[in-house]
């Protein structure tokens, strides 16, 4: 299987910020190994953003083949144009879109791109969101809609959409820990120097991502080292060394900044590998207590407790 195609429309007036987001999200997920290719495609020759910066010419959306569990992403744009006749007649996009969906490609929008999936169809009888400014238009506009207000994002049938601007980061983070794993997206958010990843719904987070709102960066390696390094046996010393400070200094730090202790962290850390492991019916006991760094299948068995 060839790498996953992460697809942007860019339409005309387009807000720059939910197009780069996202795009730097996939461009670091990239230089850290996932198998992904951006592409990008349009259907006008000119092309500016809501704030006038030009853009080259982009290939023909027609000419973009997809796969199953591609992903295509509509960022926003200027809601004037989005509403008007010059874009409500772009047919041939919409059935475009509609047959993407029909091949199984995942279709997401950031901020004002629901409006897109909106006049496609793609939104009909499902649950969406849009920026907090725009989910009442959406809804008037497109009654047979679903919008939630208060969310970031959401996923129904194939469908995600998220609320407007920086939230296009977050559902971007989402799709690569789908792609991956939890600890990939983190280390994808850690290169943004976004230390708390937020979910569609905040409730559900990733014990990867807690307990990383703060800028110590002593602290940042002693938790990245953690997490890599479950498996092994953690020495007090040796974290010291790695966040280069003394013991004593690490235990009181850590605690400030994080608020839990060292040992707390770890053993959150090693009761979500195990969670994962677990889903694997292949494993054994044995072979988890070993992958979490814990000597007995009974240790493990009093960790679970």
């Amino acid at each position: 299987m060839g790498a996953t195609q992460i697809v942007q429309l860019v339409i005309p007036h387009i807000h720059l910020l939910d197009l780069a987001g996202p795009d730097q999200v996939f461009y670091e997920a990239i230089g850290l190994g996932a198998d992904l290719k951006i592409t990008y495609c349009s259907f006008e020759n000119e092309l500016l953003t809501s704030t006038s910066l030009p853009f080259g010419k982009l290939r023909h959306f027609s000419e973009i083949h997809f796969q199953p569990n591609d992903y295509l992403l509509i960022p926003g744009a200027d809601v004037t144009y989005l509403l008007s006749d010059t874009f409500r007649q772009q047919k041939e996009l919409f059935k475009w879109l509609n047959l993407a969906h029909q091949k199984r490609v995942c279709i997401c929008s950031i901020c004002t791109g629901a409006f897109v999936l909106a006049q496609a169809g793609l939104l009909d009888g499902l649950t969406c969101t849009t920026h907090w400014k725009r989910t009442t238009q959406l809804q008037q506009l497109f009654p047979k809609t679903k919008v939630q207000e208060n969310i970031l994002f959401t996923e129904q049938n194939r469908i995600l959409t998220s609320a407007g601007v920086a939230a296009g980061i977050d559902l971007a983070l989402y799709i690569v820990g789908k792609l991956k794993d939890d600890l990939f997206a983190f280390k994808v958010a850690r290169e943004l120097v976004i230390y708390r990843r937020r979910q569609g719904n905040e409730a559900q987070e990733s014990i990867f991502l807690q307990y990383r709102n703060h800028i110590h960066s002593g602290i940042h390696q002693v938790q990245d080292w953690l997490q890599e390094h479950i498996h092994q046996k953690n020495n007090l010393a040796d974290l010291a060394e790695i966040a280069c400070m003394s013991t004593r200094n690490l235990t009181r730090a850590f605690k400030k900044e994080t608020g839990i202790s060292i040992n707390e962290f770890a053993t959150l850390i090693r009761l979500e590998k195990i969670k994962q492991l677990r889903k694997n019916p292949a494993i054994t006991r044995y072979e988890i207590a070993k992958a979490c760094g814990l000597k007995s299948e009974r240790q493990l068995a009093r960790l679970m407790k």
